[in-house]
């Protein structure tokens, strides 16, 4: 089976793929070394999540005065 390249996937679809991982996982069906490539490939997706995470939070912006600033993501309130 080929697997997508996990740099191209987007948030939702690279999510799906790891939930999807940990059910099978959790499910004990898996062969052992079948485990361990599940185990390698959804550790990259959830890094690839991470990251695509960080990167939206980085855009996070609210508009005041014309200004663009960060979000206190605390209190979602002026820092």
């Amino acid at each position: 089976m080929d697997q997508a390249p996990i740099a191209d996937m987007k948030f939702e679809t690279a999510l799906s793929e790891l939930e999807n991982i940990v059910s099978s996982m959790e499910g004990g069906q898996l062969e052992l070394e079948a485990s361990i490539a599940a185990y390698k490939r959804g550790m990259a997706l959830m890094q690839h999540c991470q990251a695509q995470l960080a990167d939206a939070e980085a855009q996070i912006r609210v508009l005041e005065n014309g200004q663009a600033r960060e979000v206190d993501r605390n209190t979602l309130e002026n820092p």
